[in-house]
């Protein structure tokens, strides 16, 4: 199983702060970590945390897991003392009434819960349908505007409250599973191969601002100019009820990563990954995107400069994009190892051209 100070390095990260732009507090717990066992660790002006193995190879390959989160930011105070805000990412309406939270100021962390009103007086026609979030704020305990704006401002960010756990004998629940398990999975990567001889250039890298367009994948894949690009992300679990397969497939927990197919991924690198989970007898589920292309940072990590041979592999995760997100830890342990094995084998002479190259193991 995944050993304790990854384990501890793990709730750090998903009880940490960090909504897409303000990713400071999570940018500093990954940077601490890669420091470890890193050749060398930064933190670019967008937020990006890379860490770099073997930095004079010329082969070099990334790879990428984005740490933000999707959260709010506030954009007013009433003379009660309620905060107004608006979404940071992609928000679920439907989970936000009375979700704990915490505003993150200059002075530290504040507790509030957000708020609506309250359902013996909704009119009937009311009950049935989602509440806005215009219609929601939230409550710090301030009783004026006078208190609530010397403990926040406005534009201060707001994140679900740290409710990492534990659940069954391999799974783990918290709020920020999206995706900073792939960032996990990156920085377990980095760490597995630091003890490995390498013939490539390989940088790992937390990255920022995905949830509001794959902006740090952008960022640092231009300035890396990577050969290979492998991305970690979530994937939809289909093993819970109401998820049509004829739609999405049979995606199950620990079962093992998905190796997803699409637009965004290069067939030869997909091929040599399937090699290598099979020769190393890795665990891993076939998926077909559902969508052609776009959505992770796979999408910009591909496009960047001349093009960049990517794969996605993503942890099959239910209930995404709420407070309370689960995934299997067998199945994040298991990317690891197929990460590790497959950039442990490139030679730095590989090419992944579509129908001219040819896998090598």
């Amino acid at each position: 199983m995944i050993q304790k100070n990854a384990m501890k390095f793990l709730e750090e990260l998903l009880n940490s702060s960090g909504p897409s732009g303000f990713e400071e507090e999570t940018a500093g717990i990954y940077r601490n970590y890669l420091n470890k066992f890193c050749d060398k660790v930064e933190t670019d002006v967008l937020g990006n945390t890379i860490g770099v193995l073997n930095p004079d190879a010329e082969f070099k390959v990334m790879l990428a897991g984005h740490y933000d989160e999707i959260g709010f930011q506030i954009v007013h105070i009433d003379d009660e003392g309620l905060l107004y805000f608006r979404p940071n990412g992609g928000i679920d309406k439907l989970t936000v009434p009375g979700t704990e939270i915490e505003v993150t100021t200059e002075k530290g962390k504040i507790p509030g819960v957000i708020g609506k009103k309250p359902i013996h007086l909704l009119k009937p026609k009311e009950r049935d349908k989602a509440v806005e979030l215009e219609d929601m704020w939230i409550d710090i305990g301030a009783e004026s505007k006078k208190e609530a704006e010397s403990l926040v401002e406005i534009g201060d960010p707001i994140a679900v409250k740290p409710n990492f756990q534990l659940i069954g004998k391999n799974r783990v629940m918290s709020k920020g599973l999206d995706d900073r398990i792939g960032a996990f999975v990156v920085a377990e990567t980095l760490r597995a191969l630091c003890k490995r001889k390498l013939s490539v250039a390989v940088y790992g890298v937390g990255t920022a601002q995905e949830e509001v367009g794959l902006r740090g994948a952008t960022t640092s894949t231009y300035g890396i100019n990577p050969h290979v690009g492998f991305a970690v992300d979530v994937g939809f679990a289909t093993d819970i009820p109401d998820i049509p397969h004829k739609l999405l497939g049979e995606i199950k927990l620990g079962k093992g990563p998905e190796l997803n197919r699409s637009a965004d991924n290069n067939v030869i690198l997909g091929k040599m990954l399937r090699k290598i989970a099979k020769k190393h007898k890795v665990p891993y589920q076939e998926a077909a995107s559902h969508r052609a292309s776009g959505g992770t940072d796979t999408a910009q990590m591909q496009m960047t400069r001349a093009g960049v041979a990517t794969a996605l592999l993503s942890i099959p995760t239910r209930y995404v994009h709420t407070p309370v997100e689960v995934c299997d830890l067998r199945d994040a342990k298991d990317a690891v190892e197929l990460l590790t094995e497959t950039i442990a084998a490139m030679t730095g002479k590989e090419t992944f051209i579509p129908g001219i190259s040819k896998v090598k193991i």
